[in-house]
């Protein structure tokens, strides 16, 4: 949520910066949240007001009844009646006008850094480096969906006999494979200075409003209406929850967490070839990467995240790109999102498998998220997620990247996780 001193001192930065989103009630929508903070600090004004000579007249009251004049104060003690019900009517529109201006911040995305290039879909992010050589597979070379199949890893079928659609079942050398890659990531992380932590994967509500899942998706999540939790989308939710209404202290910072969970994301309305297999699911496995940091400190923070991604990826010996996302295509809470993307060599595509964003002090505004500066003062921390990495599209890519005539071979790194080298 952007912060009202924000709004106020920086409106033509934060309307430019939104216009890069396309968000077509920008100026509307800050105009409104401005004008309801004028009201609220009017209303606020005469609160107090009525508030401070109603006590003067407690006061003098007090003194007139000591005197033994009563009349004098029965006549203080209509004006006292006529304030009291000013006060609770101020503090009513004052309730009234702070739920509204709320609301309305709710629904305005924060503003993307400076160097997000404009733009309205994937079609216009920007591709900062590739690195790695695709491989030139054999004729006859199969998608990942085949490969699953020809070698009986994943099922889908079960999934959707046991589920539905979108939930797939791994077995034998599939699921050893997933473990495989999930301690890999937890390892690599835990060795760059992250603490594994193992959080909930079913959260209330103010965690969901905590970073930005509500109320901007809450039709992509799977919601137990009973108790009202949510099933999480990304680890990212829980885990920067963890410090929700937290002062942390300056010698604890950055913190540097990081988390396995499963994930489940409803995706509703997706459909197509390009979604076949294990490009999109409903229930996937995924390793997160968290940081929260001084603000001066984000971007440099930033940098390094996205360095311990590629790591990962040249160590699984992937081809990759990444991008530079645009406004248009750009997170709801985030102010600056690096996509990596993987290649896909019998699909003959790039997958993504991780975003890695900076959301500033987007989700810490929600979060109360804070730490004290000099002085004695709070100031909002940066939070930071990345994936590192999400399973099934790595999964995708490594089977049709190394398929030969004598089986899937997986890169050297993953021999000793999975205790073995080649699918069979």
């Amino acid at each position: 949520m952007l912060q009202l001193s924000v709004l106020k001192d920086q409106t033509e930065r934060v309307l430019a910066g939104l216009a890069k989103r396309n968000f077509k009630t920008a100026e509307a929508d800050v105009r409104a949240v401005l004008d309801l903070d004028q009201r609220r600090r009017s209303l606020q004004t005469q609160h107090d007001q009525a508030q401070s000579e109603a006590n003067e007249l407690a006061r003098q009251i007090g003194g007139l009844m000591k005197s033994g004049d009563k009349a004098g104060a029965e006549a203080l003690k209509v004006r006292t009646t006529e304030l009291k019900a000013q006060i609770k009517l101020h503090a009513d529109e004052l309730t009234a006008t702070e739920k509204a201006q709320t609301e309305l911040l709710y629904k305005i995305p924060n503003v993307p850094h400076e160097s997000v290039p404009a733009g309205r879909s994937a079609e216009d992010n920007e591709v900062v480096r590739e690195a790695g050589t695709k491989p030139e597979l054999a004729a006859g070379a199969l998608p990942h969906w085949e490969l699953i199949k020809k070698y009986d890893i994943i099922d889908f079928e079960l999934g959707i006999k046991i589920t539905g659609a979108g939930f797939p079942v791994y077995k034998g050398q599939g699921a050893r494979l997933q473990r495989a890659l999930v301690n890999f990531f937890l390892d690599e992380a835990r060795d760059a200075g992250y603490l594994e932590v193992q959080p909930p994967i079913l959260v209330n509500e103010a965690s969901g409003y905590g970073t930005g899942q509500l109320p901007d998706k809450e039709g992509q999540m799977y919601h137990d209406a009973a108790d009202n939790l949510y099933l999480i989308p990304t680890s990212e939710v829980p885990i920067t929850n963890l410090y929700r209404d937290e002062i942390i202290p300056v010698e604890k910072l950055p913190i540097r967490n990081t988390g396995y969970t499963p994930c489940f994301r409803r995706e509703a309305g997706s459909w197509g070839a390009d979604v076949r297999g294990l490009n999109r699911l409903h229930q996937f496995d995924k390793v997160e990467i968290v940081q929260i940091t001084q603000p001066d400190n984000s971007y440099a923070a930033h940098a390094t995240m996205v360095a311990h991604v590629e790591q990962l990826l040249q160590k699984l010996e992937l081809p990759y790109r990444v991008l530079r996302l645009c406004g248009g295509d750009m997170g709801f809470t985030s102010a600056l999102t690096y996509d990596l993307e993987v290649w896909s060599a019998a699909q003959g595509r790039w997958l993504e498998v991780s975003s890695v964003s900076n959301f500033e002090a987007f989700q810490a505004n929600r979060l109360k998220c804070r730490y004290k500066v000099e002085g004695g003062k709070t100031q909002l921390l940066h939070t930071l997620n990345g994936s590192a990495l999400a399973l099934p599209r790595i999964v995708a890519a490594l089977l049709e990247n190394n398929q030969t005539a004598e089986g899937i071979r997986l890169p050297q790194v993953l021999h000793a996780y999975c205790g073995f080298d080649t699918i069979k």
